[in-house]
């Protein structure tokens, strides 16, 4: 009897200790698409997996707006979230702000991501997150509506786009008033940075600014590239296309209203969703090319661990938890986010859900890097000086090539004596 009550008791000083040692961790959670509901799910999981208790912050949906939020919170040296979503061009910016991961998470699990990636994420040596989905621009299009109008495969260049566009919505306007060519993300923020990266590349025009740090924005190739986007709008695209953002463009071309579109990999789980009117009516290829080559610009999504959190072991638990495979096949197969671990790109459960991520693989590891990497700290300057000129060009305040010079001289203003 003594030994059952010892036992009794030991089991219940075991509970006390373990609930005493449980922490709350509080993860910041986009909120585009199924982002929110899914990382709520991973974070519950953990939790449950751990006996830690997970609170989320909704962040703004807007990168730019969640930028401003993100970098109040860490100049304050806030302890209020310990792990923050960093969008892929942010850690040269807020790399001071980071706890360095290196070392705390075993290199196996780092070298399982893409190493690109992984590269983008690492500043003056420190790992400052760890991926969790990686994105890249697509182009969607209705395979019912290409068929109809006598179309085999979708367009190759803008040219291509532009003409098939046009066609197919010439015909469907005949029944449907609201139905337009192509939307994509006119709207000046860092949506539109990335849409125009792609034309620009696409176009032979570079990257805005080289890898060496010098700026090549002021060339015809890239005014051509901005000079052509001005021209669909009010012909294949609507006027208000200057501002829409992913999700603006995704109601468009879910509500069964637009021929092609232009969003990140999110879009298709959401497409293929009971509520959409276009459901097994899509498909997915490359962006077009200008001339020059296929272009989609780089995107995703890491984890860090803030140097201001009280619980940092637990943040870094959450983090190797979330970004792990099992986390990442989820998230693949019920929202179609990109993995950045190699191997799920080879797991039929995830092609199987998503045939695009097998056939279109080289889009995603050949994606363009913004140029945050030589910009450093002043990246947030370059993308704005960019998409506002992109603004003028696309709202007919200025013709691209007056705006390629413009920003040039910006750019080389902000550059100052050096990045």
């Amino acid at each position: 009897m003594k030994k059952v009550i010892a036992l009794v008791s030991l089991s219940a000083a075991i509970a006390v200790s373990s609930n005493a040692s449980a922490v709350t961790v509080t993860l910041a959670c986009g909120a585009v698409g199924q982002e929110l509901e899914l990382c709520k799910a991973g974070a519950a999981r953990w939790a449950k997996k751990t006996g830690n208790e997970v609170k989320i912050f909704e962040s703004p949906n807007l990168t730019n707006d969640r930028l401003g939020l993100y970098q109040q919170q860490l100049a304050a040296k806030s302890s209020d979230i310990d792990v923050y979503q960093l969008d892929v061009v942010w850690p040269g910016l807020l790399a001071q702000h980071f706890v360095d991961l290196k070392g705390k998470v075993p290199a196996a699990e780092v070298n399982a991501h893409f190493k690109g990636i992984i590269d983008a994420n690492t500043v003056n040596g420190k790992l400052v997150a760890i991926p969790w989905f990686t994105d890249a621009g697509l182009l969607y299009y209705r395979t019912d509506l290409l068929k109809k109008y006598g179309f085999t495969a979708a367009p190759k260049t803008w040219t291509e786009l532009a003409l098939m566009a046009k066609k197919i919505q010439t015909g469907e306007q005949k029944t449907n008033k609201a139905f337009t060519g192509f939307v994509w993300q006119g709207k000046n923020y860092e949506g539109l940075t990335c849409d125009a990266l792609e034309w620009v590349v696409s176009f032979g025009g570079g990257t805005i600014v080289d890898n060496t740090g010098k700026v090549t924005i002021n060339n015809a190739q890239a005014a051509k590239a901005l000079d052509t986007a001005a021209s669909w709008i009010k012909s294949i695209s609507p006027a208000g296309v200057t501002t829409y953002a992913e999700e603006e463009a995704r109601g468009i071309f879910q509500s069964g209203n637009a021929a092609f579109m232009r969003n990140w990999p999110y879009a298709w789980a959401l497409g293929q969703g009971d509520d959409s009117k276009v459901k097994g009516k899509i498909g997915v290829a490359p962006l077009p090319s200008g001339g020059s080559r296929n272009a989609a610009t780089l995107g995703g999504w890491q984890l860090g661990v803030s140097s201001y959190s009280k619980n940092q072991a637990a943040a870094i638990d959450l983090v190797r938890y979330l970004a792990g495979p099992a986390e990442q096949k989820i998230r693949a197969i019920e929202g179609a986010y990109n993995p950045t671990i190699q191997s799920l790109y080879k797991d039929k459960d995830v092609l199987a859900k998503n045939p695009f991520f097998g056939s279109l693989y080289s889009v995603f590891t050949s994606a363009v890097a913004r140029p945050s990497g030589p910009t450093k700290g002043k990246y947030n300057q370059v993308s704005q000086a960019f998409s506002t000129a992109v603004s003028d060009v696309l709202n007919g305040k200025m013709k691209g090539q007056a705006a390629v010079a413009k920003l040039a001289g910006d750019l080389n203003r902000i550059k100052g004596r050096g990045w």
